[in-house]
């Protein structure tokens, strides 16, 4: 580890109080930083993030900066923003030499905390065996790497804490010991700190405004506030309003703000944002976009919102006209009649009361039935026995019309003729045969 420079950071973010609002943010938020740790400060305040200047050891290092940057030298760093000065100073003296390393978070330590400390060893290092202390008094033997809780905190776990390995790195091994880490505890005298929000609950829809406001129960002032999101320390602005005037899909998250007297910084709990998104990305299953089934199969229709929040209401159209809702559509065995367009529309109401309504539409999703094949057979044999019937019926009413026609002819044209008579041959054969042929249908209508 000869040559390479180490930096211990601390944040003396304690007073927040008064017209100073720009503050140095510390990644790891861990002091102090080991070695293989890449540190990086980040300015907090008013004003464009390009114009911040960097001060370091007193002297004006970086002007019109970024508002952030990997640590790479030891010193005393400071940046200033317009519109809320000058920061509290962030200090990087060396490391203490050596290849273990007490960390305590690097953020005031107040009384009710919940607090972890770590004791970071190299990475190259076989440890089997770690103990903390507060001054010479030993606390706990745990298993390597692991933290040493002391939550929540309390006033007298102020001290210096250490902590102790036993390696096994061949000429190397033995014990090794960190330096000493002063850990302070402030007493909480404010009480009662909450945060509200409006819309009510701290729900609010994509592109609204969204109010928090922080009150103390019990505090004397002058007071100071400030906001943060999450654990990262961010700082996200001053006084006990904080406003975002169009909220995106970014913002949900735990909000909660820190009130300081001078003397003693209290946090309110965290308050659960939630940005309420329009819908959108509707698609239908099955696909493709055009869909071809057979009558008589079963079809069922799905409905799929990719973006939105809940609650979503699905509304089915068909060929334009609603005629079912729910995200599933059971259209059963189909028949040609359902062919055509179909689309869903899925809707969310959004914001205080519902009074912001939000509709989206799928794809349309063309569906074409085409008749069965045993359909088809069927309707085909079906008219082939409809044209026999109507030869057969055409038959016999011709056969019932020759019947009739002979039947009424007069008597002395049905008289046979006279014994010895001589017959034309032709006419003869003609009569029989007309005969036998109605006698034939008459036998077919009978």
């Amino acid at each position: 580890m000869a040559g390479k420079v180490a930096l211990l950071l601390w944040a003396q973010t304690l007073g927040l109080a008064g017209a100073q609002t720009t503050q140095l943010l510390v990644e790891p938020p861990w002091r102090p930083a080991v070695p293989w740790d890449r540190v990086t400060l980040t300015c907090q305040g008013l004003g464009t993030t390009g114009a911040t200047t960097w001060y370091r050891d007193g002297q004006r290092w970086w002007l019109e900066g970024p508002d952030h940057f990997t640590v790479t030298e030891s010193g005393s760093y400071e940046c200033d923003r317009p519109g809320s000065g000058l920061s509290p100073p962030v200090m990087g003296p060396l490391c203490p030499i050596g290849p273990l390393v007490l960390q305590v978070p690097a953020r005031p330590l107040m009384e009710g905390d919940t607090v972890k400390l770590r004791c970071q060893c190299r990475w190259d290092l076989l440890v089997t065996e770690v103990r903390f202390y507060r001054g010479n008094k030993e606390l706990i033997k745990t298993l390597p790497r692991t933290e040493l809780s002391l939550s929540p905190l309390h006033l007298h776990h102020s001290g210096r804490y250490r902590c102790r390995v036993w390696v096994n790195s061949g000429v190397s091994g033995g014990w090794q010991e960190s330096a000493l880490v002063t850990v302070t505890v402030h007493e909480v005298l404010l009480s009662g700190v909450s945060v509200s929000a409006q819309p009510p609950g701290g729900q609010v829809a994509l592109g609204d405004c969204l109010v928090l406001s922080c009150a103390v129960a019990a505090g004397t002032g002058p007071l100071s506030f400030t906001w943060h999101r999450g654990g990262s320390g961010t700082l996200l602005g001053t006084g006990p309003n904080l406003e975002l005037r169009r909220v995106g899909d970014n913002d949900s998250g735990q909000y909660h703000c820190r009130v300081s007297d001078g003397d003693s910084v209290a946090e309110s709990v965290p308050l659960n944002v939630t940005v309420l998104v329009p819908v959108a990305n509707v698609t239908i299953t099955p696909g493709p976009l055009s869909h071809q089934v057979h009558a008589g199969d079963p079809v069922t229709l799905r409905c799929l919102v990719q973006v939105g929040s809940a609650p979503v209401t699905f509304t089915w159209l068909h060929n334009g006209q609603e005629v079912a809702r729910g995200p599933v559509m059971e259209l059963g065995k189909i028949s040609v009649e359902h062919s055509g367009t179909y689309q869903c529309m899925a809707t969310n109401e959004l914001g205080q009361d519902g009074h912001r309504v939000f509709r989206a539409l799928s794809p349309e999703l063309a569906l074409e039935v085409t008749p069965d094949s045993r359909w088809v057979t069927a309707v085909a044999v079906n008219v082939g026995r409809t044209l026999l019937f109507l030869f057969l019926l055409l038959a016999v009413i011709g056969g019932c019309h020759c019947w009739h026609h002979w039947a009424a002819r007069t008597p002395q044209d049905r008289t046979p003729p006279e014994e010895g008579a001589v017959q034309d041959p032709h006419v003869m054969g003609t009569e029989q045969t007309g005969v036998h042929a109605c006698a034939g249908f008459a036998l077919i209508e009978e």
